[in-house]
């Protein structure tokens, strides 16, 4: 029978390796950086954060980086549309929305690759699947579980690192406060814990640290090109905001 030090050594090996495959998976299938938004489906276009949203997407289109959300309305459908406003032929708008008889929440009508899924878990993993960088907007209990589960899933280092980005300081500064002063001050996590998470107001920014995550996700894929014989990708030219 294995010790308890051999089977934590057993599940640390594992996670390693399963952190491995997704880096290759990454490197193999990824044709473009994907930025996943997640937000409240209840606000609509006349709400200052859904502006936001569409012009931080918009941002991204222009750049070249695909856009993900839930599909479906309010600061999902500013983030499908926005990318499409970019008008960049080679971002995509992905949409992921989630199919039950207890919601009725239809498909925004800016969606370019659509995915429904039946269980919340298999969404999640498919969110962390084709991110490498997560914007969090102002949301309800879904948005938080949303934004939770992508927080524990680096806490644990179980996925590759990629920024977490808070959207909108005066929403969510109050739960980062809330976090020092309790679960910090309790010893329930760590310092290190919290630095995962980003603050932003304003597209530019959220932009400036998606940036250098792109920058990061080049030199990878270009590095896994010439390990493998393929031929580097240019990085493109940086576009304002």
């Amino acid at each position: 029978m294995m010790t308890i030090e051999e089977v934590r050594e057993r599940l640390r090996q594992s996670i390693n390796e399963c952190i491995r495959l997704e880096s290759v998976l990454h490197a193999i299938e990824d044709t473009n950086f994907r930025v996943c938004i997640f937000g409240s489906a209840r606000l609509r276009p006349n709400d200052p954060i859904y502006r936001t949203v569409f012009r931080l997407a918009r941002g991204l289109g222009k750049r070249g980086i695909d856009v993900v959300t839930g599909g479906g309305p309010g600061l999902m459908e500013a983030a499908n549309r926005g990318v499409h406003a970019a008008r960049a032929s080679h971002s995509k708008s992905y949409g992921l929305p989630i199919d039950l008889p207890t919601i009725v929440e239809p498909p925004n009508h800016h969606l370019d690759i659509k995915n429904s899924h039946k269980r919340f878990s298999h969404r999640l993993d498919e969110f962390m699947r084709l991110s490498h960088a997560v914007v969090v907007a102002p949301g309800g209990i879904g948005t938080m579980l949303e934004l939770l589960y992508v927080w524990q899933l680096l806490q644990l280092q179980v996925v590759e690192g990629r920024p977490v980005i808070l959207l909108g300081r005066s929403f969510w500064q109050g739960l980062l406060a809330w976090a020092r002063e309790q679960q910090l001050a309790w010893g329930l996590v760590d310092a290190r814990d919290l630095e995962i998470i980003h603050l932003a107001d304003t597209p530019s920014e959220a932009l400036e640290i998606i940036d250098a995550a792109y920058i990061r996700f080049f030199a990878r894929r270009n590095a896994w090109s010439s390990k493998n014989g393929r031929r580097p990708a240019a990085h493109p030219a940086k576009p304002e905001a």
